[in-house]
């Protein structure tokens, strides 16, 4: 795979170490790959800095003075963030790789690492830290509706039309469209086939 831009809106990364040389070497290198990459030197200087609520993906050292690595990963998932997260320490061994991977981790690489390697495994955890943070948008969005909303939505999802909905729920056509007008405002969509896509796999079940 040669360097360049890669097809992902949303491409920040954070490099977390407290080592200026590390920090320097890894945003040179990210930065060829066409990342947009900012360092900090602790964890707590990345959490006080960073909207930890959008999508990303942060490296990680594992070992850093008051909060570790694992820290950091632990406060993130608390907070329900959709970043991404990769280990990255010098003092790594197998039991815990495997500890961060089955906390959710990316993935886990021990210094020094291979570029290209590296640029892969940020690049797909891109890709999931997007699509976390869409399936979330597209849940708080969904809690927006009302409870009428949300039965409307659900019937569209069904295949439903509007009369048919209309007598479902025995209130008038005029009302339906009301609600089917407001929902689709508010969920942010165009077509019942953009609604479908988005929320039909999760109200159906």
């Amino acid at each position: 795979m040669s360097k360049g831009h890669i097809d992902i809106s949303n491409s920040n990364v954070y490099v977390v170490d407290d080592e200026l040389s590390v920090r320097e070497s890894l945003v040179f290198m990210l930065e060829g790959y066409g990342l947009s990459v900012y360092e900090f030197c602790s964890g707590r200087a990345f959490l006080d800095s960073v909207d930890v609520s959008t999508p990303g993906c942060a490296i990680l050292d594992s070992r850093m003075p008051e909060l570790r690595g694992q820290d950091v990963h632990e406060l993130l998932k608390q907070q329900n963030s959709p970043l991404s997260v990769i280990f990255l320490t010098g003092h790594g061994d197998i039991p815990m790789a495997v500890d961060a991977l089955k906390a959710g981790a990316a993935d886990f690489f021990q210094k020094p690492v291979d570029g290209e390697e590296l640029f892969i495994a940020i690049k797909n955890g891109l890709a999931a830290s997007e699509k976390r943070y869409k399936s979330q948008d597209a849940h708080r969005s969904y809690l927006s509706l009302t409870a009428r909303e949300q039965e409307v939505l659900k019937l569209i999802v069904q295949g439903m039309k509007n009369q048919q909905m209309a007598d479902a729920m025995c209130v008038s056509l005029r009302t339906i469209e009301v609600h089917r007008s407001n929902l689709m405002k508010k969920l942010g969509v165009n077509s019942v086939v953009d609604l479908i896509m988005r929320y039909g796999n999760s109200i159906s079940n």
